[in-house]
Formats: structure tokens, sequence, C-alpha cells
């Protein structure tokens, strides 16, 4: 059973704070973001169950990059809610 992604207003400007960043440094870095981030949608989709990280909050590593995206399930719905991409080097204070 596939679940839907539902990306949050705070992980689009995540996102797209890390795509500019790459951007300033590689014309190829940002391409190389996007894929990895598709694919863990992919994963996601799939199977949503990783490790309970906070209460209800899950967590899954976006693959060669050094961020994380924090997540919660709706197994009546089918839906995950994806809460933040966080960069790891972050204060780790300031997590979802």
């Amino acid at each position: 059973m596939a679940y839907k992604i539902i990306v949050s207003p705070r992980t689009q400007k995540e996102i797209e704070n890390a795509i500019d960043y790459y951007a300033l440094y590689s014309s190829n870095a940002p391409i190389q973001f996007i894929a990895a981030l598709k694919e863990a949608y992919a994963v996601l989709e799939i199977n949503p169950f990783f490790r309970v990280y906070y209460k209800n909050i899950r967590v899954l590593k976006i693959n060669k990059f050094p961020h994380s995206l924090y997540f919660i399930i709706n197994e009546n719905n089918n839906t995950v809610r994806v809460l933040s991409c966080f960069h790891n080097k972050r204060n780790p204070n300031k997590r979802p």
C-alpha cells in the first residue's frame, strides 16, 4: 500500500535553502540533492516505518547528503507528513 507524501511549508523552505546553498558551489550538487530527495520520498511511499526519533516523529537520512527527513505517519489516511529537512550539522537543539 503506497503512502502519500505531504511536505510542510517549513520543509519546502528548508529544501529550497539547501538547493540554493549547493548551487553556490556546484552546478551538479543541486541536481544530485533533488535526486536523493526523490529517492527518499520513494522509500517513504513504500515503507515509512523507520526509527522513531521522538514520540511519533520518525527520521530518514538522505543518502550522500548531511540532511535527514523528520516525518510523522497517519496510518488511517495512508499519509506521511514531512515536518523538516534538517541539516545534520546544525545545532541539534533546533531539530523538530
